[in-house]
């Protein structure tokens, strides 16, 4: 049957619309549309009412302004931004919090960005390199605007004007200056949930066939925070001696192998098994493997391995087999400088012959690869000066790609995180938490989830303190039950040279003990006696 819909203007002529129909002479189907009562008629100019709805139409949506006064809504003065960026006077900074250091439960509840004056400056025993040229951490030059703000204890990035040669020689030409150190803590907002544990070391073949192509990087021999330096009087032929008498007959004197292998520095290390084949015939690396087993044997043959070697077995062995551990790669890949990334690729294609960035492709997906591969380019602007005007815009791009927008878009993010200087980045993380009112790991960890936070959250942390980010790793490493050898293994060998000085005194500040205590209360054997050899407890 069909259906006459009819639309009436007043209440007359909506009257005429009902209509009658019959169908046999016997069966008469009277379909009779009701009517519906209009709360007044046109010549009121008011609307019609109909059964359920609001008798005057919908409330007014929040925000938008009430019907005729859209010229002068919204009230002057009711946003404190209504266009353009802040004012970049010093009254544009939050005020100090109260709050000294956070405590063992980790970092301060949430209560927005505070003054970059408000984190407590990281101890610098012997003094932290300077920035070529400086100012310092996104500090603005003298006289200009930021007044009161604090000048945050400098720190160096590889890849800038301070190079040294590498002892030994270092493919690639000049090195990186060493990494940061003395940065204040990151602030408030850093998702401290546990970390997940990783599967434990199974050795791969480490006879470094092609070591020439694969020696450590010049952050890991200038030492000046590392808590290993080498030792004087150094002869490589006697400490290859000495090894051998410690796995010579009937078992193994591990402390022989403990006093050699953690009072020396890695190209040290490499000299002794140089010296060790020269003089024996034999492979250092082997005769270890065969004499030590579990996690002492980890911890030694990471020590053997050079740097950037080891680097690149780890990304390896982080993508083998079925599954990946994706904490592995953000560990490596957001926390290198570019010389360092440049030489792991050239290491992974030499030592397993295949390419770093297909095989991220292969392993991962979405925004979380497109960062890796962003990262393993190792293109990121080292320039040590600070362009605040580029800091506001970049500022509030974030912003608008982000809390300023219905979504997220990602690579905004990842353009701007990719390929900023740390201290650029420094300076537009300040800007952020002006433009936002909120500081930009908060806004990261509501605008993402997943791996890519984690790799978003990893430069940012790195970028505010170095030392800080990997103080929370290991103590992530060790807490609750179990221990994740790997990770704590991974990071002790990796920054012994380079900073650890550093994360030893940031982890006191951060959890209110020593990274000796816990690492003594989480391990056993040789393998605590190596591990507290190293940090120097």
């Amino acid at each position: 049957m069909g259906i006459l819909l009819y639309h009436a203007l007043d209440i007359d002529a909506f009257k005429k619309c009902s209509r009658r129909w019959r169908t046999h002479s016997d069966s008469v189907l009277t379909v009779k549309y009701s009517l519906v009562a209009f709360q007044t008629t046109r010549s009121s100019g008011k609307r019609m009412s109909y059964p359920g709805y609001p008798p005057t139409g919908y409330p007014a949506f929040p925000g938008y302004p009430p019907a005729g006064q859209e010229s002068s809504f919204p009230p002057p003065g009711q946003y404190s931004y209504p266009s353009g960026f802040p004012p970049m006077g010093g009254g544009a900074y939050p005020p100090t919090p109260s709050s000294g250091y956070p405590g063992a439960g980790g970092y301060p509840g949430a209560g927005g960005y505070p003054a970059p004056g408000g984190y407590p400056s990281a101890p610098q025993p012997g003094g932290a390199p300077s920035y070529p040229g400086g100012q310092g951490f996104g500090a603005p030059p003298s006289g200009a605007g930021f007044s009161g703000y604090p000048q945050p204890p400098s720190q160096s990035y590889g890849g800038g004007p301070a190079q040294v040669p590498l002892p030994g020689g270092f493919p690639g030409g000049p090195m990186p200056s060493q990494y940061p150190g003395g940065q204040s803590p990151y602030p408030s907002q850093i998702n401290t949930e546990s970390l997940p544990s990783y599967p434990v070391f199974s050795p791969v073949s480490l006879d470094y066939s092609s070591e020439a192509s694969c020696s450590q990087p010049a952050s890991m021999t200038q030492g000046t925070q590392g808590t290993i330096k080498p030792a004087a009087n150094f002869d490589a032929m006697r400490d290859a001696e000495i090894l051998r008498k410690a796995m010579k007959g009937f078992g193994t004197d591990e402390q022989a192998i403990v006093d050699v292998v953690a009072n020396r520095s890695n190209d040290q290390r490499q000299k002794i098994k140089a010296a060790f084949k020269t003089m024996y015939g034999k492979d250092l690396i082997k005769d270890l493997k065969s004499e030590l087993s579990g996690n002492m044997e980890e911890l030694i043959l990471a020590l053997f391995m050079p740097p950037t070697y080891y680097d690149a077995w780890s990304l390896q062995n982080a993508m083998k087999g079925a599954g990946t551990q994706e904490r592995v790669l953000i560990e490596i890949l957001c926390t290198r400088t570019n010389q360092e990334i440049r030489e792991i690729v050239r290491c992974y294609q030499s030592e397993f012959g295949r390419d770093l960035e297909k095989d991220i492709r292969s392993d991962t997906s979405g925004h979380f690869e497109r960062l890796l591969v962003s990262m393993c380019q190792g293109n990121r602007d080292e320039n040590q000066n600070v362009n605040h005007q580029l800091a506001q815009e970049d500022a509030q791009r974030l912003y608008q790609a982000g809390e300023g927008r219905l979504g997220t878009d990602e690579s905004c993010f990842n353009m701007i995180l990719a390929t900023r200087s740390f201290p650029q980045l420094k300076a537009t993380m300040e800007a952020y938490s002006r433009v936002a009112n909120r500081d930009l790991l908060s806004s990261v960890g509501r605008e993402f989830s997943g791996n890519v936070e984690s790799g978003l959250k990893t430069i940012l942390q790195c970028v505010l303190n170095r030392p800080a980010f990997f103080a929370e790793r290991l103590y992530y490493s060790m807490k609750g039950a179990g221990t994740d050898d790997s990770t704590l293994v991974r990071i002790v060998v990796t920054r012994s040279e380079i900073d650890l000085v550093q994360i030893k005194q940031m982890f006191i500040q951060m959890y209110q003990k020593t990274l000796g205590t816990m690492i003594a209360s989480d391990t056993s054997g040789d393998y605590r006696r190596l591990l507290l050899a190293i940090v120097g407890q």
